[in-house]
């Protein structure tokens, strides 16, 4: 049998703020132990868990992986708003005319994270 992916692990430096940025883009929840200061944070939401584990060093290099979003119920251009309102950034726009494409964010700690098109734009 082969393994499960348990959760995807993410080195930064302060894991309850960035697990909260998280549990909000993936309408997940934090667990009911994390707080402020502690070392790890995760975060549960329908079909995936997040791990944030504190570290001293700074990120300093592109990720060699990243997340890709593709929004359940609003638009590409609606759900990049609304992580741009939660406290990501824009990276790069990758949008094309015909309504393509997708468009690179980072979030508070500078991981890249792309959004594509909704099902319903595709």
């Amino acid at each position: 049998m082969a393994s499960l992916l348990r959760h995807l692990t993410v080195d930064c430096a302060d894991p309850h703020a960035l697990a909260t940025f998280w549990a909000a883009v993936l309408d997940g929840s934090l667990a009911r132990d994390d707080f402020p200061g502690d070392p790890e944070a995760s975060v549960t939401s329908a079909g995936t868990a997040l791990l944030f584990v504190r570290v001293g060093e700074p990120k300093t290099t592109k990720n060699r992986w990243h997340v890709d979003l593709r929004p359940r119920d609003r638009t590409r251009d609606a759900e990049v708003r609304r992580l741009l309102a939660l406290g990501a950034t824009l990276h790069e726009d990758h949008r094309r005319p015909d309504g393509s494409g997708w468009v690179t964010l980072r979030d508070p700690e500078g991981n890249e994270v792309c959004v594509e098109r909704s099902a319903g734009e595709r």
